[in-house]
């Protein structure tokens, strides 16, 4: 069974519905496009390390402006939408979470962060998302027509049995939506997105962050789709724009059965 999946690439700010209309209008490309799914990058509506501009608009789960926008946007084109990441008030905390959209206009799954970007980098940055964010505790894999989505976000990326228990939980496809810093992105991006992909024999679905944002912040772009053997299908190096891929099922369940590592677990 095939399907398109498109991943957009942002460069979002602190403003909100600046960032909706951004993933609006590339939305509608991806739906011109064909696209069946479409994945947007972490920190989607707002990107920010101001921790009162976080709490000031960080969406409630329920009742967000562009939360409801996208849910009511995958109804009307009748098509899956994973809001890839965004800042999340619940119970008095704030989550780093995707949201997963029917194309009937229902809120399917969620899923938080779980491993948070705690770092200083040699070139000065530092980012300490374990202080303003709350960790989730939950893998989530959801059945879509095509196959089994796992999700992730980020971070997650670096531990690999993160993804190995969402293989074992039946993924076929692993999103991983970032805003990948331009100095790991340029070390580390490419080798483990097709590291993930070749360990589970999943696709890969990874839209990203690009360019420098208004805060001096650089991500680094290079969104991309990777097959379950770990070729580079589509890959969109920097700019806001898509991509847009084929995902064939039967890939998943062929390269699974020609090298059955994955049966040793």
């Amino acid at each position: 069974m095939k399907f398109n999946a498109a991943c957009l690439q942002l460069t979002s700010n602190d403003q909100p519905k600046e960032n909706l209309d951004q993933v609006i209008k590339l939305s509608d490309q991806a739906v011109k496009d064909g696209a069946q799914i479409i994945l947007t990058p972490e920190n989607t509506f707002l990107l920010t390390l101001d921790e009162g501009v976080l709490n000031e608009k960080s969406e409630d789960h329920e009742k967000g402006f562009c939360i409801n926008e996208i849910i009511k946007y995958a109804k009307s084109n009748s098509i899956w939408f994973l809001i890839g990441g965004t800042p999340v008030k619940e119970n008095n905390n704030i989550f780093n979470r995707s949201v997963l959209i029917s194309p009937k206009g229902e809120m399917v799954t969620t899923y938080d962060k779980i491993h948070m970007f705690d770092v200083n980098l040699p070139n000065g940055e530092s980012y300490e998302e374990s202080k303003k964010f709350k960790a989730g505790e939950s893998l989530s894999v959801t059945k879509l027509p095509w196959g089994n989505l796992g999700l992730s976000i980020c971070y997650d990326l670096r531990f690999p049995n993160h993804y190995r228990q969402l293989m074992k939980k039946g993924a076929d496809f692993l999103a991983v939506p970032s805003a990948f810093t331009k100095n790991t992105g340029e070390r580390h991006w490419h080798i483990l997105l097709r590291s993930r992909a070749i360990e589970n024999f999943c696709y890969v679905l990874a839209p990203a962050q690009t360019g420098k944002h208004f805060n001096n912040r650089e991500t680094y772009g290079h969104s991309m789709i990777v097959s379950p053997d770990g070729v580079v299908l589509s890959e969109k190096k920097e700019d806001i724009g898509l991509i847009i891929s084929e995902i064939d099922i039967e890939k998943v369940k062929k390269i699974r059965s020609e090298i059955p590592s994955i049966s040793f677990d």
